[in-house]
């Protein structure tokens, strides 16, 4: 589709998902940019927070923050994958959607800092919004799909107004609810698809996710950056620092090959349990991957003696979502790219031994333990290579 001169309506009507070529499309890619600017502003926080040690609260907080970030951006990909029209009326939602995810990132610091979801829910509720929009607008126009969309319709739309509801909900009761309306969004596709499932093209969406992890990656390398150069205007280059630097671009090279080692594309429609079970389980590896990050920027404090944690805790900030990314990584590629018990194998290893590098972190020091940390991933790397049978390909 070409991202000039759109015309001005087209009926909607769902895509072949057997079309040749199916690719990306510019607004797509514009859509995930705005998207990461939201994840940016979640990895920022958690790298404060974890900076000051409180673990706990902000680890929780980031994962709150973060599902609102892939629920929307995950929603408005399958339904782009069936429903793509790309008329005025279409890129006029998308942009809607991209104007709430700016200010649910407008509000992420005021999460983490005084626990105050306001802004951030009206930018999800925003982005859901348009969602409805454009189901609507495909039960209207697809009368095939019409069951289906006034599903998703309903079913979003009942959701958005508990998500209203829980701002007016007291600690402990709004994290009780959260609990119960992340179950209710992720209940609302299995009811939707149950009996006439949308039209999603299986190469487009392993494509779309493949490109979201790389402008992750991205934005972990702009972050840690932009950390870099703050320690050298505050003190100059020092060893720790390159230390630090190789080895997270060593993680980075490594966690973008493991990725993209095998493809899922021929197992992501043999039903939906399987279909949901990859699609949902990527908030995990989006959200390990800016962690990895967010760890990075700690790693660097701790080197610098700015953060207010211990050695070993600033390399387990690495580490944990290294082994969250990797052991994940491993199952997805033994259940959808016939992988087999060996991806799983190396990644469960794996782990163990990025969990205990971090732990010598208090004789290594922290960025002897980063460095390693990236060997490590490096290493295992290798190991899948050597030991994978059949040729590497391209997701999507």
């Amino acid at each position: 589709m070409s991202n000039q001169m759109p015309p001005l309506r087209r009926r909607m009507v769902s895509r072949d998902p057997e079309e040749g070529h199916r690719a990306a499309t510019p607004l797509e890619l514009l859509f995930d940019l705005c998207f990461v600017a939201a994840v940016g502003q979640a990895a920022v926080q958690l790298h404060h927070g974890l900076s000051e040690g409180h673990f706990a609260p902000t680890s929780i907080g980031y994962m709150m923050v973060f599902f609102a970030i892939w629920w929307a951006w995950m929603n408005f990909t399958w339904f782009a994958s069936a429903y793509d029209t790309d008329d005025v009326p279409y890129r006029l939602l998308t942009l809607l959607q991209m104007g709430g995810v700016l200010v649910l990132a407008a509000g992420v610091p005021a999460t983490f800092h005084d626990y105050d979801f306001l802004v951030v829910t009206i930018g999800y509720v925003v982005m859901r919004v348009a969602m409805i929009a454009q189901w609507l607008r495909a039960a209207a126009e697809h009368p095939e799909g019409r069951s289906c969309a006034l599903r998703y319709a309903g079913g979003i739309a009942v959701v958005q107004v508990g998500w209203l509801l829980r701002l007016l909900l007291p600690h402990p009761y709004g994290e009780v609810g959260f609990l119960l309306l992340v179950v209710a969004e992720l209940a609302v596709p299995a009811f939707a698809e149950r009996h006439a499932p949308t039209a999603w093209h299986p190469h487009h969406i392993a494509e779309r996710y493949g490109l979201f992890t790389i402008i992750v990656l991205g934005e972990v390398v702009l972050a840690v950056t932009a950390a870099m150069q703050e320690d050298v205007a505050d003190g100059g280059w020092s060893a720790g620092l390159l230390e630090i630097g190789v080895g997270g671009l060593l993680m980075i090279f490594a966690m973008w090959w493991i990725y993209f080692k095998h493809s899922h594309v021929q197992r992501l429609r043999e039903n939906l349990r399987g279909s949901l079970t990859w699609g949902y389980s990527h908030i995990f590896v989006f959200a390990s991957v800016a962690a990895v990050g967010a760890g990075l920027e700690v790693a660097i404090d701790a080197d610098a003696h700015k953060a207010h944690i211990s050695e070993v805790s600033a390399a387990l900030t690495v580490a944990v979502p290294l082994v969250v990314y990797l052991l994940l990584t491993g199952l997805l590629h033994s259940r959808f790219a016939d992988a087999g018990g060996r991806s799983a194998l190396i990644s469960a290893v794996g782990s163990v031994l990025l969990l205990g590098t971090a732990l010598l972190a208090h004789t290594l020091g922290v960025s002897s333990a980063v460095l390693l940390l990236g060997v490590l991933m490096a290493l295992l790397l290798t190991v899948g290579l050597v030991t994978q049978r059949e040729p590497v390909s391209e997701a999507g």
